[in-house]
């Protein structure tokens, strides 16, 4: 229950920061849901540099690849013309 509650933080926190970064306007649950998109991301590009260690299922992102991640995605996501703030 801990890991998903660090996991929460770790992504409202990449998420703030990505909006911040990208000078958007998104509420709080885009933000949270903007870091753990980006944390998943992250993680899928540290996977593919560093493998898990053996016996573990995942590879957790870090809080530098998941700000990495939501910047990718938030920038995807300007590119596209998908408005997810009020403007």
């Amino acid at each position: 229950m801990l890991h998903l509650i660090w996991y929460l933080i770790v992504g409202l926190i990449a998420g703030l920061v990505a909006n911040s970064a990208m000078h958007t306007h998104l509420t709080l649950l885009w933000a949270l849901a903007l870091g753990i998109i980006g944390s998943l991301v992250g993680g899928f590009v540290t996977h593919l540099f560093v493998r898990p260690r053996s016996g573990s299922s995942f590879h957790p992102a870090g809080i530098i690849f998941s700000i990495l991640g939501a910047l990718l995605v938030l920038f995807l996501l300007t590119k596209i013309n998908l408005h997810l703030y009020q403007p």
